[in-house]
């Protein structure tokens, strides 16, 4: 069973790697936001929770994954629906009613068999607190056991966006709250940051020869956890919205220093692990920006730049740094698989968007008259993030092209 998830699970990567870079293309190009957001969102960071969670997720029940036909059965349709999603922008009118009314419930049908397998495969293990921790890390099985009880909360986000999401694309379920906005925060914030939040309690510890704070996990986890749906009610009552947000920033903050303080602790430093710290600032920037909306602050291109920290510098940095922890490049076949390309990759992702975030900013620092001298900035950022995530999806397809053989 652990061989046939483990190819399935690569493939889940490999498409995701493919979808980074069609949103990278995509944003440079200056295609529909829609697009940019399907291809971020659905094709590029949950193809990858997907394919890793299928792998991980049981392990730290200490189960095995009910059935490993199950990342078989969802793959055609998460790939098709979040391919469907991203291409509905680009058609007229009642073709794309249509397209992305399938594309929704493609991608529902693939959600129900993920969180179905892993809603029965973790069910009586959780119940029993079981954790797969080792004698060895006896001391670490508190935090992992605490850590656990958020993985049923992340399958609750992921079926609520899911639901919201195909009741505003059909038209054929009353939504949950009916704003596109919050289908996203709910899919984004509440399913796959909080599951890269929960996991990362558990694996980036062994990852970086450390342990977190012990107030960490009691802080960060309840804050990540609640904040989405606070935040998602927030855009109907806006009450909620800054509450929601101030939770967000407690959680990210938090999340940062226990990452940052890992990092510096650790005496590890394989090339992964160096698009930590970066994940971590940008998950500290993207909540700032989400703070000045709940506030009152929001305009279309910050609230394009809040996506992209988000997806790209967070979620993606974070993806792309675990990727080569579990796939190392210098393991590639194709020419030029070393470490020295993926910290180059690394480098210019993080700098990309970093000169892609002054240039968006400058304006609202220095004034309106800079807007058209920061747009060739912002460009430049962009397509430096193209080339970061062709060189991401290259040494993924290196290392996968061996494993193969």
């Amino acid at each position: 069973m652990a061989a046939a998830i483990s190819r399935w699970s690569r493939r889940y990567v490999l498409v995701g790697a493919i979808a980074f870079c069609c949103w990278q293309a995509a944003t440079v190009a200056g295609l529909p936001r829609r697009t940019a957001v399907a291809l971020a969102l659905f094709g590029f960071v949950f193809n990858v929770v997907f394919g890793k969670a299928y792998a991980l997720v049981p392990a730290y029940f200490d189960a095995e994954l009910v059935s490993e036909r199950a990342p078989q059965v969802q793959f055609p349709f998460a790939v098709a629906g979040a391919a469907c999603l991203a291409i509905d922008p680009l058609l007229g009118r009642g073709l794309r009613v249509e397209l992305a009314a399938l594309g929704s419930v493609l991608w529902a049908i693939g959600v129900a068999v993920f969180v179905g397998s892993i809603a029965v495969t973790i069910g009586g293990p959780l119940r029993r607190g079981a954790t797969g921790t080792g004698d060895h890390n006896a001391d670490r099985r508190r935090v992992d056991r605490f850590a656990n009880h958020f993985v049923p909360v992340v399958l609750l986000y992921l079926l609520a966006g899911t639901y919201e999401t195909v009741a505003g694309q059909t038209g054929a379920l009353p939504p949950l709250i009916g704003v596109r906005a919050a289908a996203t925060h709910l899919l984004a914030a509440g399913a796959a940051t909080l599951l890269v939040v929960t996991l990362g309690f558990r694996l980036l510890p062994r990852f970086l020869g450390a342990r977190p704070a012990r107030w960490s996990a009691a802080l960060v986890l309840p804050a990540a956890a609640t904040a989405p749906g606070l935040i998602a009610v927030g855009f109907v009552d806006e009450r909620w919205l800054p509450i929601g947000a101030a939770l967000m920033a407690i959680a990210m903050v938090g999340f940062a220093l226990v990452v940052s303080g890992m990092w510096v602790r650790s005496d590890t430093r394989r090339i992964g692990l160096y698009a930590l710290p970066p994940s971590a600032a940008f998950g500290v920037i993207g909540v700032l920006f989400g703070g000045h909306f709940a506030l009152g602050g929001a305009s279309a291109a910050l609230i394009e730049t809040h996506l992209r920290v988000n997806l790209l510098g967070f979620l993606g940095l974070m993806i792309v740094g675990t990727s080569f922890q579990f796939y190392p490049p210098r393991l590639g076949v194709f020419p030029g698989s070393s470490n020295r390309m993926a910290s180059v990759t690394i480098a210019t992702l993080g700098c990309g968007l970093g000169i892609e975030i002054l240039g968006v900013v400058a304006p609202a620092i220095l004034g309106p008259a800079t807007a058209a001298v920061s747009a060739e900035p912002i460009a430049f950022g962009r397509r430096l993030t193209l080339l970061g995530a062709l060189g991401y999806a290259y040494l993924v397809a290196s290392v996968f092209a061996a494993r193969s053989n």
